[in-house]
């Protein structure tokens, strides 16, 4: 039996913005991010599912509320949802770490799961983590409809590793996930996956 997780990235915080690294830092919604987590919210009331879970960071969760007031559901918050550590880019730009430290900012440019940023949780165990997290919720749902409102980077690595490809590669593959917007991910009773849409906007151009 193939359960459907329909993926959103929450909406702007105050930090993306500005492309600033947020990870495990817990930044609000801005004004545009409370607008796109209303738009998800409209868009899952015309497309309902039966369940929701969520990161447990806040912006995930204020993402997520709207969707959950209008269908009256309680979000399950998962912690390996959580974004990734970025370490010593938390709160910084790639350009501001790149003129400190312009060859370590190559390296992760060439391959940054071979070379994250210093002090940043291991991309793979990122991705593990999140790919089990994605199993159990679709396990937990077999034949219905899932939202999963988590971030950026993790649901990338995470679709690498479903979707069997290199994880070094999904900068490349997936440049951004946009805000608010959903992807459609089948994920099948023996754990494999298929990507049956990705980015679809819910009634706002997330940034």
């Amino acid at each position: 039996m193939t359960t459907t997780l329909l993926l959103a990235r929450h909406g702007q915080t105050i930090w993306h913005a500005e492309n600033r690294y947020a990870g495990i830092s817990d930044v609000a919604l801005t004004d545009t991010g409370r607008a796109q987590a209303e738009a998800l919210g409209r868009w899952v009331a015309a497309h309902p599912v039966d369940a929701i879970w969520t990161s447990p960071l806040s912006r995930a969760v204020a993402t997520a509320e709207p969707a959950c007031r209008a269908l009256g559901l309680t979000p399950h918050r998962e912690p390996a949802l959580r974004e990734c550590d970025f370490g010593v880019l938390e709160g910084r730009t790639l350009a501001e770490f790149a003129a400190e430290d312009p060859t370590a900012a190559e390296a992760f440019r060439a391959d940054p799961v071979a070379h994250p940023f210093p002090g940043a949780e291991d991309p793979p165990a990122a991705a593990a983590r999140g790919a089990a997290a994605l199993r159990r919720t679709a396990a937990a749902h077999p034949g219905e409809r899932v939202l999963v409102v988590a971030h950026n980077t993790l649901l990338r690595l995470v679709l690498c590793t479903l979707l069997s490809i290199p994880a070094r590669e999904y900068r490349r593959v997936f440049p951004r996930l946009r805000n608010a917007a959903i992807s459609e991910l089948r994920m099948n009773s023996d754990g494999s996956a298929a990507l049956l849409s990705l980015n679809v906007p819910c009634g706002t151009d997330a940034a």
